[in-house]
């Protein structure tokens, strides 16, 4: 027998590794020779990554792979696109299932399977697979993924809690767990991170169809991206709320970053994009999770640019900054989101409208804004 057109390939994630592993034994099931890739780099501090390849029936094939540059998820990446490949050829895979490891974050391997397919295979979905309620406790663990022994490479500095949000905000599918504790402010607090996700149980039967629903690589990333990324509402139910902040006035750097502490630790996620006095043209991004914050640049602000580079920024770049326009600021504005259970609304208001400049700061111009901060030694290093 042998299929026409691409392979269709599903990459499913998840941090929750029974979640995951009853995800990818569902599509097993519900597709007919379909087969399924996993590189385990729990090895990786031997120096090697274990591959293996499997169909509804078990085992088919193992295979080792050295590391690349001492980088587990590198060597990943080196030896899934052959495979991919060699299953292809064969023209009898009907559906390949890469199922990453606990912390492989889905969006790399998603643009590495989307831009090598080469006609041989194609990308058809991404799926996070997770229990409910475990999303709290992961979503709220601060500790190094190197202490929770799930680090991708010896110089690995992401946190579990930040993993995690990007492995659920990234797929355009969550797999849910069937668990008895499963509590209506976990289902609630999962509409509210990724509202636009489809959410379906692991044994609903649908899996099959969804693997293959199709995917838009560009469009992820764009909906990653803090300039026009697409942020949860203002909701609140089930005792779990989302607070939308959105202002049109600058932070005093030095108050903004007085505050960090309580602002990061006030909700159990929090995201968006924010605009210093003192660097006017920096778009900031904002990401929390597990009482860890990231604060980077993320290029300029649309308005900051000439006329004439416009054009050269990405569409999706140019519709966010004229949907968001304002006649004296441009695109430049505040816009976070903080979601949590049990969220201190009124609190967390006064604290972010504090960090503003002040009408008589506004009126005394720049130069009283320009003075050393954390920021200065926190953005500089990373640039």
């Amino acid at each position: 027998m042998t299929l026409d057109g691409p392979m269709p390939v599903v990459i499913v994630g998840g941090m929750h590794a029974d979640a995951r592993r009853a995800t990818v034994e569902q599509l097993l099931r519900e597709v007919p020779g379909s087969v399924a890739l996993h590189h385990d780099l729990s090895t990786a501090p031997a120096g090697i990554v274990r591959r293996s390849v499997r169909d509804a029936a078990g085992d088919t094939s193992w295979g080792e792979t050295p590391l690349v540059d001492d980088c587990a998820c590198c060597a990943l990446r080196e030896d899934l696109v052959p495979e991919l490949e060699r299953l292809a050829a064969g023209g009898l895979t009907r559906l390949a299932v890469v199922e990453l490891w606990d912390s492989v974050e889905p969006r790399g391997m998603a643009e590495v399977v989307a831009g090598h397919g080469h006609g041989a295979f194609r990308l058809t979905n991404v799926v996070t697979a997770l229990d409910p309620a475990l999303t709290l406790p992961s979503l709220s663990d601060g500790d190094d993924l190197a202490d929770a022994g799930l680090a991708a490479a010896a110089n690995d500095q992401r946190t579990v809690g930040d993993t995690f949000a990007r492995q659920l905000e990234y797929a355009p599918v969550l797999a849910l767990a069937d668990s008895p504790v499963t509590g209506p402010d976990d289902l609630a607090l999962l509409r509210q991170l990724h509202p636009a996700a489809r959410r379906i149980r692991i044994e609903s039967g649908q899996l099959g169809g969804i693997a293959v629903a199709g995917f838009d690589v560009a469009a992820a990333a764009a909906a990653q991206h803090p300039a026009c990324a697409r942020l949860p509402h203002d909701c609140d139910e089930e005792g779990v709320s989302t607070l939308v902040w959105q202002r049109r006035r600058p932070f005093h750097a030095g108050r903004l970053y007085a505050a960090l502490e309580d602002l990061c630790c006030a909700a159990a996620r929090s995201r968006g994009r924010f605009w210093l006095a003192d660097r006017p043209d920096s778009l900031l991004a904002w990401d929390a999770a597990g009482g860890a914050l990231s604060v980077e640049s993320a290029g300029p602000w649309m308005a900051s640019l000439p006329d004439a580079a416009w054009e050269m920024m990405p569409a999706e770049r140019r519709t966010a900054a004229a949907l968001d326009w304002h006649p004296e600021h441009g695109d430049r504005c505040q816009h976070l989101v903080f979601t949590s259970p049990d969220l201190d609304r009124a609190g967390l208001l006064a604290l972010l409208d504090a960090c503003l400049l002040t009408d008589d700061e506004l009126a005394s111009g720049p130069a009283a804004w320009r003075r050393p901060t954390g920021f200065d030694r926190l953005l500089d290093a990373v640039a």
